[in-house]
């Protein structure tokens, strides 16, 4: 029995397409030979320095040279620019590698039909099988591909950056070189006091801030729906319009808007207080008040959203376990508490973990309103309400310490990752869809 399918793939695998060539699917075939060819082109001019360049991240930086008496700059490596052209070219040679690992097993699988007696499929009938039987799968090849050179990429790039030195004042190319420094960022950043310090009172105040945001919007907007949703209340289109607004106006502006109202000096809250013979508070210059003040407002932005959210579970809650409870004898706290939260954390729960998640990022509400002020003295680059994003912000675009802001990046996601996959594989959605499949 001739062995089509190995000579196949030794074919394929000496060279893209030589497989289909010797199935007789030419079209194909040279479609694949195409391939290797500009790869193979491309390969040879990058896939050299990008080597070098991934492990030296370049060798001659920016410096005065005399020309002719005159000094003038001489451009050197850049070593990020190295380091992105590397990575590029090292994306490109896994995706080549897949394609390569793909035109092989399609040559074996082609000759393993000749084996069985069946003629290769001709061009056109290959694309009528991709289209009536591989559409989805061939469809999501390029925001596949997208998805690994825009979303991917720069994770890793991220990633890379951490175990650099690349940081303001002796390490920002062109004019020094980046060096590969290993675990020293993440070593400085847990142990070395001055930074340590910071980077743990920053932790702690975004996990209670999480925890604090996420629970006061979600049962904030409970309660909100509860009362709106109770029966005997009159105009309840009115109430959710009204109670709608804050969401409805862009955060941008509410944010800007709280910002003035609770100014300590000028502010509108503080002047109504002394119209009560109250002392102002300091409400944005104070750390414990400032605190307070991102809490108040973020209640104020987020809970309607989580009211539009429970109003819609209510909404499918079924009359009979109502009425059920109530033949029981149950109260309305006993209906509320064995029928209702149960009915809504059940539908909910996956979301709730979301918005904790995205309080941990929750970049606008602290920015916006305080900047991650007041100053802490003793803090590097960080104010009492940062958190560990808008301090990687600062530690970024003003302080050009990229090398410990990418340490920070990274502890985030494995911070907000963890925490998500763990608990959402734990709600009770998850599970009954798992059984159901």
């Amino acid at each position: 029995m001739q062995r089509h399918r190995t000579r196949a793939a030794i074919l394929s695998t000496l060279f893209m397409g030589l497989g289909q060539i010797y199935n007789r699917q030419f079209i194909k075939g040279l479609i694949f030979v195409a391939v290797e060819a500009l790869a193979l082109i491309y390969f040879i001019q990058n896939l050299g320095r990008a080597m070098w360049g991934m492990a030296t991240l370049g060798d001659t930086p920016s410096h005065l040279q005399k020309v002719k008496g005159i000094a003038k700059m001489v451009p050197g490596d850049h070593s990020i620019y190295i380091l992105i052209q590397s990575l590029i070219t090292l994306l490109f040679l896994l995706v080549v590698l897949i394609a390569w690992y793909m035109n092989i097993r399609d040559a074996y699988r082609t000759g393993a039909e000749r084996e069985g007696g069946k003629s290769a499929n001709s061009f056109r009938q290959t694309i009528r099988y991709i289209l009536d039987y591989k559409f989805a799968q061939t469809f999501l090849v390029l925001p596949g591909i997208g998805i690994l050179f825009f979303t991917i990429m720069p994770i890793i790039f991220m990633i890379m950056l951490a175990f650099t030195n690349y940081s303001a004042p002796n390490h920002l190319p062109p004019a020094k070189l980046v060096d590969w420094v290993g675990f020293e960022t993440f070593r400085n950043l847990l142990v070395l006091k001055t930074w340590s310090h910071t980077f743990y009172g920053v932790l702690t105040w975004t996990i209670i801030w999480a925890v604090l945001s996420t629970v006061t919007t979600y049962f904030g907007g409970l309660l909100v729906a509860l009362l709106v949703s109770q029966q005997g209340i009159r105009f309840k289109g009115m109430w959710r319009v009204i109670l709608i607004v804050p969401y409805a106006v862009p955060q941008l502006i509410s944010l800007l808007l709280m910002r003035n109202l609770f100014n300590g000096q000028f502010g509108p809250i503080n002047q109504y207080l002394g119209f009560f013979g109250l002392d102002g508070l300091p409400w944005l210059t104070d750390p414990f008040w400032a605190k307070v003040t991102v809490i108040i407002v973020n209640m104020w932005v987020g809970i309607p959203v989580s009211m539009l959210l429970i109003m819609g579970v209510l909404t499918t809650i079924p009359r009979d376990m109502y009425e059920a409870a109530e033949v029981d004898g149950a109260s309305a706290y006993q209906k509320f508490r064995i029928v209702t939260l149960p009915m809504v954390l059940f539908s909910t729960a996956p979301t709730l973990i979301a918005q904790f998640a995205g309080n941990i990022n929750n970049f606008n509400a602290i920015f916006l309103l305080t900047g991650g002020n007041p100053v802490k003295g003793d803090y590097q680059y960080a104010g009492s309400t940062d958190l560990l994003v808008t301090w990687l912000y600062k530690l970024t675009l003003d302080q050009n310490k990229n090398n410990m802001a990418s340490a920070i990046g990274i502890i985030i996601f494995v911070i907000v990752a963890s925490f998500s996959l763990y608990n959402y594989r734990r709600t009770k959605s998850f599970k009954e869809e798992d059984m159901i499949q």
